[in-house]
């Protein structure tokens, strides 16, 4: 916040004081509680580590409110709390109507939400603040408890920090790349902020249509989304040198086959089929050409996919095949170790392996056959864990759709907005679609999908396992 009021300060936007003191009250409200508990165990449980990262999660969102509110760029507190909450889970969901009228101050730490959040709030309290004095494996573990949890380092604080140094050295890259491309320096620190973190926060109005004149900017967002949506552990492998450790690794194969086949099939109705005349958010795009029609395609597919749901263009007016394709992809999400959002690559390509090997048992009922994840084998644990995440995480989108109906919404809007907030992807359906926002939605309903976005972001485990009663029973 305190960045965010120098960034004020420099382009004079009128919120300085605002942001100062909305940052002074964080700051008291974060040392009051050190304070007053500065006498605290040392040692820390997995139990207590739930509990530390759901409602870590909470307060931070909480009190990142204070910006918008002091400010006044968004003056209900429903509001403020949905855009904080869509802003640190990298929703990128919006319920602002003109967002190139808001302070520049704001739209700064709108996007540092996104960038927070995308590396986890608990990872960067790891790095930057070992005066915590607690076991990081628990806040970790609660935080991405999903597959692929490689370690780079025996101390997970260590690992922590050399996963911020490649974040940061992202996002330091994109933002000289982009304004060398033609963003302004403000546009491009924001949009880096956005797109590594998978977020999708933009600072114009029409999202990245409005560079739809410059492919440049695109391609470049296009690189460093695919980049966020694969595990971090591989950059860190890449610039270590060892190269043969990414080609052989599984999900990295099967993630980039996603995109390639996926980008394909779109290019070609967008080349053929797409609806010229409706498909740009602010003019029609030329869709005529083979190179225009594979970069939407490839924007959109890595955009829905990492859900970073950064927008080119309104894809659910190209075709209606490509409508339910993009909804489909809702569910994908990145790599494991990765910014991104919704069930991830690793546990599809597990899920995969294991219903085949099903056909396999059932010819040859007494063979051992295990599932092997880069050459080695996966306990069976691991592949209930994953069978129990999915069927946990239709239910979660089924009972979430449910809820949104109750809103008076059609069918599509509501499997849509279910969808999109659990997956954490942003752009969702009908009424909420690529080139609309969040602002429609009833006071309930915003709370209700900042839930659902707080829950596809710690993956479920970590928040519905507070909801059971065996949770809070004294062992």
């Amino acid at each position: 916040m305190l960045i965010s009021t120098l960034i004020s300060l420099i382009y004079k936007d009128g919120v300085t004081l605002e942001l100062f003191l909305a940052g002074m009250v964080t700051l008291l409200i974060g040392s009051f509680a050190m304070i007053g508990t500065k006498n605290h165990r040392k040692e820390m449980n997995k139990r207590e580590g739930y509990i530390v990262v759901a409602f870590g999660w909470i307060v931070m969102s909480l009190t990142g409110t204070l910006p918008y509110l002091v400010t006044g760029a968004i003056p209900t507190f429903t509001e403020a709390f949905f855009e904080t909450m869509s802003g640190y889970t990298t929703t990128g969901a919006s319920i602002l109507n003109d967002i190139e009228i808001i302070p520049k101050g704001v739209l700064f730490w709108r996007s540092t939400t996104h960038w927070i959040g995308g590396m986890g709030i608990i990872v960067l309290a790891i790095a930057i603040l070992p005066l915590l004095g607690v076991g990081g494996m628990q806040l970790f573990a609660a935080e991405a408890p999903g597959p692929g949890g490689d370690k780079l380092h025996p101390r997970i604080t260590d690992t922590a920090k050399r996963l911020w140094l490649i974040y940061v050295g992202y996002t330091a890259a994109e933002t000289i790349l982009l304004q060398i491309a033609g963003m302004s320096f403000f546009d491009a620190i924001n949009h880096a902020l956005s797109t590594l973190s998978t977020g999708g926060f933009s600072t114009k109005n029409a999202s990245i249509a409005h560079w739809n004149d410059n492919p440049a900017i695109q391609y470049i967002i296009i690189f460093f989304m695919f980049l966020a949506g694969t595990n971090f552990v591989l950059s860190y492998y890449l610039f270590k040198g060892k190269v043969s450790k990414i080609v052989k690794d599984d999900e990295f194969k099967l993630y980039f086959r996603f995109i390639a086949i996926f980008t394909i099939v779109a290019a070609i109705l967008i080349y053929f089929r797409a609806d010229v005349s409706q498909s740009s958010v602010t003019h029609p795009m030329v869709l005529g050409e083979g190179e225009s029609a594979i970069r939407h395609g490839l924007f959109q597919v890595l955009a829905i996919v990492t859900t970073t749901g950064f927008v080119t263009a309104d894809y659910t007016m190209w075709t209606p095949f490509l409508t339910v394709f993009f909804f489909g992809l809702m569910f994908l999400g990145g790599s494991a170790g990765s910014t991104a959002g919704g069930v991830k690559v690793v546990r599809h390509l597990i899920l995969i392996k294991n219903g085949f090997l099903e056909f396999k048992r059932a010819l040859h009922p007494n063979a051992i056959l295990p599932v092997r994840y880069n050459n080695k084998s996966i306990s069976g644990e691991i592949v209930f864990n994953i069978l129990g995440f999915f069927i946990l995480y239709m239910l979660s989108f089924i009972i979430g759709g449910l809820g949104f109906s109750m809103f008076q919404m059609d069918f599509e809007s509501a499997i849509g907005l279910s969808a999109s907030s659990l997956g954490n992807v942003g752009p969702a359906l009908g009424d909420f679609g690529p080139v609309n926002n969040y602002a429609g939605l009833p006071a309930l309903g915003k709370w209700w999908a900042s839930f659902l976005m707080l829950l596809g972001r710690l993956e479920l485990f970590t928040i519905l396992i507070l909801l059971t009663p065996f949770f809070w029973r004294n062992r």
